[in-house]
Protein backbone atom coordinates (compact mmCIF):
# COMPACT_ATOMS: atom_id res chain seq x y z
CA UNK A 1 0.00 0.00 0.00
CA UNK A 2 0.81 3.81 -0.75
CA UNK A 3 1.04 6.57 2.03
CA UNK A 4 1.22 9.83 1.93
CA UNK A 5 2.12 11.26 4.76
CA UNK A 6 0.77 14.77 5.39
CA UNK A 7 2.79 16.08 8.56
CA UNK A 8 1.13 18.99 11.01
CA UNK A 9 0.31 20.57 14.02
CA UNK A 10 -3.44 20.60 12.91
CA UNK A 11 -3.66 23.62 15.52
CA UNK A 12 -7.02 23.33 14.87
CA UNK A 13 -7.06 21.10 11.37
CA UNK A 14 -9.44 23.35 8.83
CA UNK A 15 -11.22 22.59 5.68
CA UNK A 16 -7.52 23.69 3.36
CA UNK A 17 -5.91 20.65 4.61
CA UNK A 18 -8.70 18.57 4.03
CA UNK A 19 -9.12 19.83 1.01
CA UNK A 20 -4.98 19.17 0.20
CA UNK A 21 -5.47 15.68 1.69
CA UNK A 22 -8.36 14.58 -0.34
CA UNK A 23 -6.85 16.10 -3.86
CA UNK A 24 -3.86 14.02 -3.13
CA UNK A 25 -5.63 10.75 -2.40
CA UNK A 26 -7.47 11.01 -5.61
CA UNK A 27 -5.06 12.54 -7.78
CA UNK A 28 -1.43 11.36 -6.47
CA UNK A 29 0.12 7.76 -7.14
CA UNK A 30 -1.02 6.86 -3.54
CA UNK A 31 -3.91 4.62 -1.78
CA UNK A 32 -4.31 6.72 1.72
CA UNK A 33 -3.36 9.78 3.34
CA UNK A 34 -2.00 9.86 7.09
CA UNK A 35 -2.50 13.16 9.07
CA UNK A 36 0.69 12.71 10.98
CA UNK A 37 0.02 15.37 14.38
CA UNK A 38 3.14 16.68 15.35
CA UNK A 39 3.40 16.54 19.06
CA UNK A 40 6.23 19.97 18.68
CA UNK A 41 7.40 20.99 15.53
CA UNK A 42 11.41 22.13 15.87
CA UNK A 43 10.37 24.85 13.82
CA UNK A 44 7.76 26.48 15.89
CA UNK A 45 7.23 27.76 19.37
CA UNK A 46 5.21 25.19 21.28
CA UNK A 47 3.54 27.53 23.97
CA UNK A 48 0.86 28.09 20.94
CA UNK A 49 -0.02 24.75 20.91
CA UNK A 50 -3.48 23.07 21.74
CA UNK A 51 -2.58 20.15 23.94
CA UNK A 52 -1.68 17.00 21.35
CA UNK A 53 -4.61 14.71 22.56
CA UNK A 54 -6.88 17.92 21.26
CA UNK A 55 -5.65 18.18 17.93
CA UNK A 56 -5.85 14.90 17.33
CA UNK A 57 -9.12 14.42 18.40
CA UNK A 58 -10.07 17.05 16.14
CA UNK A 59 -8.67 15.36 13.19
CA UNK A 60 -10.32 11.99 13.91
CA UNK A 61 -13.39 14.14 13.87
CA UNK A 62 -12.64 15.73 10.65
CA UNK A 63 -11.29 12.47 9.17
CA UNK A 64 -14.09 9.84 9.82
CA UNK A 65 -15.99 10.42 6.53
CA UNK A 66 -13.38 10.03 4.23
CA UNK A 67 -12.22 6.38 3.73
CA UNK A 68 -8.78 7.64 2.32
CA UNK A 69 -7.93 9.90 4.53
CA UNK A 70 -6.41 8.71 8.20
CA UNK A 71 -5.31 10.26 11.32
CA UNK A 72 -1.85 9.23 13.33
CA UNK A 73 -0.58 10.02 16.19
CA UNK A 74 2.75 8.13 15.43
CA UNK A 75 5.02 10.90 16.21
CA UNK A 76 3.41 11.36 20.12
CA UNK A 77 5.62 8.13 20.58
CA UNK A 78 9.12 9.08 19.27
CA UNK A 79 11.25 11.56 21.06
CA UNK A 80 10.96 14.63 20.49
CA UNK A 81 11.95 17.10 18.68
CA UNK A 82 10.28 15.31 15.80
CA UNK A 83 12.50 15.26 12.46
CA UNK A 84 10.50 13.75 9.72
CA UNK A 85 13.80 11.25 8.77
CA UNK A 86 13.18 9.90 12.08
CA UNK A 87 9.62 9.53 11.97
CA UNK A 88 9.87 7.52 8.49
CA UNK A 89 12.55 4.88 9.74
CA UNK A 90 10.70 3.99 12.17
CA UNK A 91 7.56 4.17 10.21
CA UNK A 92 9.27 1.26 7.42
CA UNK A 93 10.02 -0.72 10.50
CA UNK A 94 6.38 -0.94 11.48
CA UNK A 95 5.19 -1.65 8.38
CA UNK A 96 7.91 -3.05 5.92
CA UNK A 97 5.22 -3.70 3.33
CA UNK A 98 4.26 -0.37 3.33
CA UNK A 99 5.39 2.77 0.61
CA UNK A 100 5.49 5.91 2.41
CA UNK A 101 5.79 8.99 0.53
CA UNK A 102 5.85 12.73 1.95
CA UNK A 103 3.11 15.51 0.88
CA UNK A 104 4.14 19.16 1.05
CA UNK A 105 3.68 22.59 -0.09
CA UNK A 106 6.22 24.01 -2.46
CA UNK A 107 6.80 26.58 0.57
CA UNK A 108 8.40 23.43 2.17
CA UNK A 109 9.96 22.17 -0.62
CA UNK A 110 11.94 25.23 -0.96
CA UNK A 111 13.66 24.80 2.44
CA UNK A 112 13.72 21.27 2.15
CA UNK A 113 17.44 21.22 2.27
CA UNK A 114 17.29 22.60 5.76
CA UNK A 115 15.36 18.97 7.24
CA UNK A 116 17.98 16.77 8.88
CA UNK A 117 19.14 14.22 6.48
CA UNK A 118 17.19 15.49 3.32
CA UNK A 119 19.51 13.61 1.40
CA UNK A 120 18.34 10.34 2.77
CA UNK A 121 14.65 11.22 2.38
CA UNK A 122 15.10 12.38 -1.35
CA UNK A 123 16.61 8.64 -1.83
CA UNK A 124 14.20 6.31 -0.21
CA UNK A 125 10.79 8.18 -0.54
CA UNK A 126 8.62 10.50 -2.94
CA UNK A 127 7.37 13.88 -2.30
CA UNK A 128 4.08 15.28 -3.62
CA UNK A 129 3.71 18.97 -3.67
CA UNK A 130 0.88 21.02 -3.61
CA UNK A 131 0.51 24.97 -4.89
CA UNK A 132 1.19 27.74 -2.48
CA UNK A 133 0.44 31.51 -3.20
CA UNK A 134 3.68 33.14 -4.22
CA UNK A 135 4.92 36.21 -2.37
CA UNK A 136 5.35 39.58 -4.26
CA UNK A 137 6.36 42.56 -3.86
CA UNK A 138 4.14 45.99 -4.35
CA UNK A 139 4.27 45.69 -8.53
CA UNK A 140 3.51 42.24 -8.25
CA UNK A 141 6.90 40.84 -8.81
CA UNK A 142 7.81 37.27 -6.80
CA UNK A 143 10.27 37.80 -3.97
CA UNK A 144 13.16 35.75 -4.33
CA UNK A 145 13.48 33.27 -2.03
CA UNK A 146 16.80 32.68 -0.02
CA UNK A 147 16.45 29.07 -1.16
CA UNK A 148 16.10 29.95 -4.94
CA UNK A 149 19.30 28.74 -6.09
CA UNK A 150 18.71 25.35 -4.24
CA UNK A 151 15.61 23.58 -5.94
CA UNK A 152 14.14 20.58 -5.71
CA UNK A 153 11.28 20.90 -8.27
CA UNK A 154 13.11 18.89 -10.81
CA UNK A 155 14.14 15.96 -8.72
CA UNK A 156 13.03 13.04 -9.50
CA UNK A 157 11.48 11.54 -6.72
CA UNK A 158 9.30 15.15 -6.23
CA UNK A 159 5.96 15.52 -8.19
CA UNK A 160 4.19 18.70 -8.49
CA UNK A 161 0.61 17.56 -8.03
CA UNK A 162 -1.69 20.48 -9.75
CA UNK A 163 -4.17 20.65 -6.03
CA UNK A 164 -6.36 23.41 -5.64
CA UNK A 165 -4.30 26.61 -3.87
CA UNK A 166 -5.53 27.31 -0.51
CA UNK A 167 -4.77 30.10 1.71
CA UNK A 168 -6.08 29.67 4.91
CA UNK A 169 -4.34 28.99 7.92
CA UNK A 170 -4.28 27.94 11.46
CA UNK A 171 -3.24 31.00 13.03
CA UNK A 172 -5.54 32.97 11.21
CA UNK A 173 -8.62 30.80 12.44
CA UNK A 174 -7.13 31.04 16.22
CA UNK A 175 -6.29 34.94 15.98
CA UNK A 176 -10.07 35.65 15.15
CA UNK A 177 -11.69 33.31 17.26
CA UNK A 178 -9.26 34.99 19.88
CA UNK A 179 -11.34 38.03 18.71
CA UNK A 180 -14.81 36.65 18.70
CA UNK A 181 -14.88 36.51 14.80
CA UNK A 182 -17.02 33.84 13.39
CA UNK A 183 -14.41 31.01 11.66
CA UNK A 184 -17.13 28.34 11.49
CA UNK A 185 -17.47 28.27 7.46
CA UNK A 186 -13.34 27.42 7.87
CA UNK A 187 -13.95 24.22 9.74
CA UNK A 188 -15.26 21.11 9.37
CA UNK A 189 -18.60 21.14 10.77
CA UNK A 190 -17.22 18.77 14.40
CA UNK A 191 -14.19 20.55 14.52
CA UNK A 192 -16.38 23.89 14.80
CA UNK A 193 -18.32 22.25 17.51
CA UNK A 194 -15.45 20.75 19.35
CA UNK A 195 -13.82 23.93 19.47
CA UNK A 196 -16.87 26.08 20.38
CA UNK A 197 -17.75 23.44 23.33
CA UNK A 198 -14.31 23.38 24.75
CA UNK A 199 -13.43 27.53 24.27
CA UNK A 200 -10.39 26.52 22.54
CA UNK A 201 -8.09 29.51 21.25
CA UNK A 202 -10.29 31.71 22.98
CA UNK A 203 -7.38 33.12 25.18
Amino acid sequence: MKIGLYFGTFNPIHIGHLIIANHMAEHADIDQVWMVVTPHNPLKKKNTLLEDYHRLQMVHLATEDYQKIKPSDIEFKLSQPNYTINTLVHLQEKYPNYEFSLIMGEDNLRSLYKWKNYEAILAHHEIYVYPRLENKDQTGEAISSEAENTTFNNHPKTHLIDAPVVEISSSFIRDNIKKGKNVQPLLPAKVWECIDHNNFYKK
